[in-house]
C-alpha cells in the first residue's frame, strides 16, 4: 500500500504555556450535553450525548426544517394564508395567539414559531404542510432517519410531552447543522430577540442573543419532564460551535452552562484548515486508464480542531486504496487521509477523486493489466 506523507501547515499558535495542556471540558449541570465543532464536524467535548431524553421544545427546530423544505419546494409560500384549525387555536403551552377566522400567513406563523415559540404556530404549520400534525409527525421521522438521527423520534410539531418523544444532545446537533448548512436564508430569523403578533410582543427566550453577540440562535425548551434545555451556535471569526444542554436546572442554568461551554471551546480550541475544497491533495497512479495519474482530495474544505498549541504536532497521512483500477468518477473515495495529533490517531477521512479518468482502449488495458501481474 503506497503511503504519501503530507504536511500540513497549520498557521501559527499563541506560546503561552497554559495553552500547551488540553484543559480538561468544564464541569456541565445538566443531564446531557454537547458541545460541537462545526468547521472540522468534531465533537469536542460531551456528557451522555447518544442518550434519550425528551427534547421538550427543541422539538421545533425540525418543525422548521421541514416548513423551510416546504417553502425551497414552493409547496408553501411565505404570503400564503393558512387556516386556523380548532387544535392549533387551542393548543397547550407557549403561543403566538392565532385565531380562528383572522388571517395569518406563512410567514407570520414561521415567526411565531421560531420567535414566540409558538405551539399554535407549529401546529398551523404542520398542518398547512401535511393536511395533519400526525402525518407531519411521520414526515419528522423520515427525515431524522435521512439526517442520521438514530435516537430521535417524534410524535408532533410542537415538543409536548407524550410517551415516545425522545431525542439526544448528538441528534439535535446533527439536526441544527443541517438547518443551518441546508437553510442559510431562513437562519436568520433565530437571532431575532422579539416579534409583534395580534397586538402582543413577546421576547424570544434564548437569553444569550442579549449576553453575547456572537450567539445567533438557535432555541430553548422546557416542559416538566425535560427541564430546561437549549440548543446554542455562535459565530466567532471564521468559527462557529453548537452546544447542547439537555436537563438543566432552571432557565438562567442552560442560559450559564451553555455559555460555559462555548467561552471553553472558543478560548481552548482552534479549526485549523487543512485543505482547500477542489484541491489536490496527492496525485495517484492509476492503472487501465487514459490517464495514468489521477488527482485526489477533498470536495469541500478540510478542517480539523486542535488544541491551542498542537498545530506544529498534526500530521497527515494519505493512504491510496492500490490498485486502482480506471474507471474513476469524480467524488468516488480512492484513498484515506488518516490524522494524527502529536504522534496519536485523530481521524480518519475518505480522499475522493477531483477528475474523470475513464478506461483506456484495449491495448492500454492489456498492457497495464499484464504489468500488474509483475
Amino acid at each position: 500500500m503506497t503511503r504519501i506523507f503530507l504536511a500540513a501547515l497549520l498557521g501559527i499558535f499563541a506560546l503561552q504555556s497554559w495553552a500547551q495542556v488540553q484543559p480538561p471540558a468544564p464541569a456541565v449541570e445538566a443531564r446531557a450535553w454537547l458541545l460541537f465543532d462545526v468547521n472540522s464536524g468534531q465533537v469536542l467535548a460531551s456528557r451522555n450525548a447518544s442518550d434519550r431524553f425528551e427534547p421538550a421544545s427543541l422539538t421545533k427546530v425540525m418543525t422548521a426544517y421541514l416548513v423551510f423544505g416546504a417553502l425551497k419546494q414552493k409547496s408553501l409560500k411565505p404570503e400564503q394564508v393558512v387556516p386556523v384549525s380548532t387544535r392549533a387555536w387551542k393548543a397547550a403551552g407557549s403561543r403566538m395567539f392565532i385565531e380562528p377566522n383572522k388571517p395569518v400567513t406563512v410567514d407570520e406563523l414561521v415567526r411565531g414559531m421560531i420567535i414566540q415559540s409558538g405551539n399554535d404556530a407549529s401546529i398551523a404549520l404542520a398542518e398547512a404542510v401535511a393536511g395533519s400534525e400526525e402525518v407531519f409527525a411521520q414526515m419528522m421521522n423520515r427525515e431524522a432517519k435521512r439526517l442520521g438521527l438514530t435516537n430521535t423520534n417524534f410524535t408532533n410539531a410542537t415538543g409536548l410531552t407524550t410517551p415516545q418523544l425522545h431525542s439526544s444532545a448528538e441528534d439535535l446537533a446533527k439536526l441544527v447543522v443541517a438547518l443551518i448548512r441546508d437553510y442559510p436564508e431562513h437562519y436568520p430569523l433565530y437571532s431575532q430577540k422579539e416579534y409583534r403578533f395580534n397586538n402582543i410582543t413577546q421576547a424570544n427566550r434564548n437569553r444569550l442573543l442579549w449576553l453575547d453577540p456572537t450567539v445567533d440562535g438557535v432555541k430553548t425548551g422546557y416542559t416538566e419532564n425535560a427541564g430546561y434545555c437549549l440548543v446554542t451556535s455562535a459565530r466567532r471569526g471564521e468559527r462557529r460551535l453548537v452546544s447542547v444542554v439537555l436537563g438543566a436546572a432552571s432557565e438562567s442554568a442552560r442560559v450559564t452552562e451553555s455559555q460555559k461551554l462555548l467561552n471553553w471551546g472558543f478560548q481552548f480550541y482552534d479549526s485549523v484548515k487543512l485543505y482547500a475544497a477542489n484541491q489536490p491533495v496527492t496525485n495517484l497512479r492509476v492503472w487501465k486508464g487514459s490517464s495514468s495519474m489521477l488527482k485526489a482530495g477533498f470536495t469541500s474544505d478540510l478542517f480539523v480542531a486542535v488544541p491551542k498549541g498542537q498545530g506544529d504536532k498534526v500530521k497527515a497521512v494519505v493512504e491510496s486504496l492500490q490498485p486502482l483500477l480506471a474507471p474513476v468518477s469524480p467524488g468516488q473515495r480512492v484513498a484515506t487521509l488518516k490524522i494524527e495529533i502529536d504522534g496519536k490517531p485523530h481521524a480518519e477521512l475518505p480522499v475522493v477523486a477531483l477528475e474523470n479518468v475513464p478506461a483506456a482502449g484495449f491495448f492500454g488495458r492489456a498492457w497495464d493489466s499484464l504489468r500488474l501481474l509483475f
